[in-house]
């Protein structure tokens, strides 16, 4: 593969700037980017390993799990015990620099605003990346992985576990054939967040715990003191570490309307909610997504649709949709309906267990290709499917179905819902140019009020509240949103034309 040099290696002292020292060293000859056979194993590292990233690389255990990187050792002991004989790191830059000729695969399940930098950086390194969803912190980052998916020839996938499902493989034939008619409605929902949300920035400072990098743990984002609230799990419902809920849980959900339906990017968004702040998300939301026509299939039309989404509590209105006595939530995370000119369907979270209102069942030929036991949420086929792939040479490999050229465009969309909560002050569906990562109606001097603090107490006996809010300019607000201005010292590549 022709490379740029000189762009290679000013990208890479670039990121490296608040390392002091490192001098990430590419490898051009990585075994992993041409065939492998199966028997062969890959050399994985880890990053983000204290949560989620265990079960992903236990996951992976078929393979050399050679080196791992949190930035709290307390927190990942489990992983460290798990893997004994793998390198221990705090900076996952210092890892890519002494370990850069050892690994052929990442896996990234750090908190949402640094998995962009870490793929990225892996990516230009030729390193096959598996990378937690939401797969970015913004939209502009995942046009960004997007870009670099088609650039280098590397193995990407999300890791939103139905996707790889039986379930949605199924859910698709039944609709591209015909089985429910025209869609112009759909409906998805969860239960989360079950982590705090709504909450005002902590206002004591804490002493930061030994085995603990705080500052590596901020990244790209804005400095703020330690406190123990942020992390492990809660940074979630932070706006400057997580997305809240509905980043958190709709790349599970929304995966399979997004991908029946042939959908891209919404041509106009709206939500609302319960009390956000500067700080962080609500503790429930509701958002409707509006797209476009596209284009028509053999057995199918695909006329314009709305899309809802609902957490936090909020569901669908019953009535016409799903049947009297029948919960919503039967597995414990969420899941969608498509209504249909003809019928309606129902599956779970990722499109598993997909049925029909009416009752009927089916009888349509398989045609889309299944991965072995990906029968439910479990931990194993999707990252399997992935390690396949690795081993795959690049002319002749099969993508995982969450590749980045799938899941990038899919996770702009799903962010597009949080930046629907987050520009809710405006009042008004925001059109949106999606092929430009642009709202076209917000003016250059529009404002919007946001809730800064929402307090409450007794005073004399009486109940008191003190409200505070800031006027944002929202046109500012929405394109630092749309693309984060990164601190500390870090930043990413250009985007590839």
């Amino acid at each position: 593969m022709k490379t740029d040099q000189n762009s290679r290696r000013k990208f890479i002292k670039n990121s490296v700037t608040a390392s002091a020292g490192i001098t990430i060293v590419p490898s051009f000859t990585v075994s992993g980017l041409g065939h492998k056979a199966p028997s062969d194993k890959l050399n994985i590292v880890g990053i983000g390993v204290g949560g989620k990233g265990l079960q992903n690389l236990t996951a992976m255990n078929t393979e050399n799990i050679i080196g791992l990187c949190d930035i709290d050792w307390n927190f990942s002991k489990e992983c460290f015990d798990t893997f004994p004989d793998a390198k221990k790191y705090y900076d996952w830059r210092k890892m890519f620099d002494e370990m850069g000729k050892d690994f052929d695969a990442v896996m990234v399940a750090t908190a949402d605003h640094t998995h962009a930098a870490i793929a990225a950086t892996a990516m230009t390194l030729n390193k096959h990346v598996f990378c937690q969803k939401p797969l970015t912190h913004s939209i502009y980052e995942s046009r960004l992985l997007t870009k670099l998916s088609e650039q280098y020839p590397v193995a990407t996938q999300m890791g939103n576990q139905g996707n790889s499902g039986d379930g949605v493989r199924q859910l698709c034939e039944w609709i591209w054939n015909g089985e429910i008619g025209e869609v112009k409605e759909t409906h998805a929902w969860t239960d989360r967040p079950i982590w705090p949300q709504g909450l005002e920035r902590p206002k004591e400072k804490m002493e930061i715990p030994k085995n603990f990098d705080w500052d590596l743990f901020i990244g790209p984002a804005p400095m703020r003191p330690y406190h123990e609230l942020y992390t492990p799990w809660n940074w979630r419902g932070f706006w400057d570490f997580g997305t809240g809920a509905f980043g958190d849980m709709a790349c599970h959900i929304m995966d399979p309307i997004y991908r029946a339906l042939h959908l891209k990017y919404p041509n106009a968004i709206s939500g609302s909610s319960t009390s956000a702040n500067t700080e962080s998300a609500p503790q429930a939301e509701k958002v409707l997504f509006q797209f476009p026509a596209r284009e028509n299939m053999e057995k199918l039309n695909l006329p314009a649709v709305d899309m809802h989404w609902y957490d936090g509590g909020f569901l669908p209105d019953r009535p016409g949709i799903i049947e009297d006595g029948m919960p919503f939530m039967n597995d414990g995370l969420g899941g969608c309906i498509f209504v249909g000119s003809k019928d309606t369907l129902i599956c779970g979270g990722g499109g598993f267990n997909p049925r029909l209102l009416s009752g009927r069942v089916p009888n349509v030929p398989e045609t889309l290709r299944r991965v072995p036991n990906s029968v439910d949420y479990s931990d194993g086929p999707h990252e399997q499917d992935w390690i396949r792939a690795c081993k795959e040479s690049p002319e002749n490999r099969i993508k995982g179905s969450a590749h980045f050229g799938y899941s990038g465009p899919f996770n702009e969309m799903v962010l597009l819902g949080v930046l629907a909560i987050r520009l809710k002050g405006l009042n008004k569906i925001l059109n949106w140019d999606g092929e430009q990562m642009k709202f076209t109606n917000i003016a250059d001097n529009e404002t919007m009020k946001v809730v800064k603090t929402f307090g409450f107490e007794m005073v004399d006996s009486k109940p008191t509240w003190n409200v505070e809010t800031v006027d944002l300019n929202a046109l500012e607000s929405a394109t630092e949103y749309i693309k984060h201005t990164y601190q500390n010292g870090w930043s990413l590549p250009d985007m590839p034309s």
